[in-house]
């Protein structure tokens, strides 16, 4: 898998899913440069990659790094939906400016091909499921615009300098070492209430509100297999099931062996709607989804512990939201 490439620059590699990127690059013998705006730990938990610390906004950091890469996986972003309502221009400026210096220094270097990660949120409130790659996207949230722009210009750099790009949409993405400050996914949230004894905040309604659940092994799998993909051509990554809110608490009422206490907030009803991927694309490039929800969810369970901390961030979707609430 991926023998032609040596060296691989993956920005945002100390991010949820890029450390479990890297691990797995690290496996195959590749040489791997991290780029990110976190610090280097003193013993980092990748060894064998180079790590700089820089700021995907910096264009000229990025075109020195790139101009080594042979490949390119750009996952560097703001990846908190609420954050990006907050505060719309640095989501805008890491995301789509971001991207843009990545493809500007990827067509000045020799650089075989590039992995754009977006976003299942550009989709938006989908017409159809499970939704595949030729859905409209009607992004409804900063985050899913700026994921969007990224990708527009992803496409524009394809058809007018030949950059070899392919795009990657990930769906719910969960698994070992999400930070609980910024991960918005249920899974993990649910499952820290759950085992700290606290109420399981569902935002929106229990049965109608559904999600594809992807584990983060998975998604790894199904972006070392991109350079299969054609240039210029774009695939969902999920798990293919569909899963209600409901249905994800009796998972983790089963693996946790406790009834849950449920806080239902019926008032954001934003994201109350089903999103689910349709994953024939990269099924056809090898793609199998291997981690089921209750194995992942068990996996979580052991690694998070008895108390592990608590979820911290609000899901937000628009301006003046929080007062609704505190109202």
């Amino acid at each position: 898998m991926l023998e032609r490439y040596t060296r691989i620059l993956v920005t945002g590699g100390a991010g949820f899913i890029g450390r479990h990127l890297v691990a797995a690059l690290l496996e195959l013998g590749k040489q791997v440069v991290i780029l990110d705006q976190l610090a280097p730990e003193p013993e980092p938990a990748l060894p064998g990659a180079s790590w700089v610390r820089a700021d995907i906004r910096d264009a000229a950091k990025v075109a020195e790094l790139a101009n080594a890469a042979e490949l390119i996986f750009h996952l560097a972003a703001n990846a908190n939906g609420s954050r990006s309502v907050v505060d719309p221009r640095f989501d805008f400026e890491t995301n789509a400016v971001g991207t843009f210096n990545v493809l500007e220094a990827a067509k000045a270097g020799e650089v075989k091909k590039l992995v754009y990660v977006s976003s299942a949120s550009v989709y938006g409130r989908p017409e159809r499921s499970p939704t595949d790659e030729e859905h409209p996207t009607r992004p409804f949230v900063p985050y899913g615009a700026s994921k969007l722009s990224g990708e527009l210009c992803c496409r524009a750099f394809f058809a007018a300098y030949d950059l070899p790009v392919v795009i990657a949409r990930p769906f719910c993405v969960y698994g070992p070492g999400e930070n609980p400050e910024l991960a918005l996914v249920e899974v993990s949230r649910y499952l820290r209430w759950q085992l700290n004894r606290r109420p399981i905040q569902v935002v929106g309604d229990l049965d109608c509100k559904t999600r594809d659940f992807v584990h983060v092994s998975d998604v790894v799998q199904g972006l070392l297999l991109a350079d299969r993909a054609p240039a210029g051509e774009v695939f969902n990554l999920g798990s293919g099931q569909e899963t209600s809110m409901r249905e994800l608490i009796e998972v983790i009422e089963l693996v946790t062996g406790r009834r849950a206490s449920i806080q239902e907030i019926k008032e954001i009803s934003e994201d109350t709607y089903r999103l689910v991927a349709d994953i024939t694309k990269i099924k056809a490039l090898g793609y199998l989804p291997k981690v089921s929800l209750e194995e992942g969810v068990r996996q979580l369970t052991e690694e998070l512990g008895e108390h592990p901390e608590l979820p911290a961030g609000e899901t937000i979707f628009r301006k003046g939201q929080r007062a609704e609430r505190a109202g």
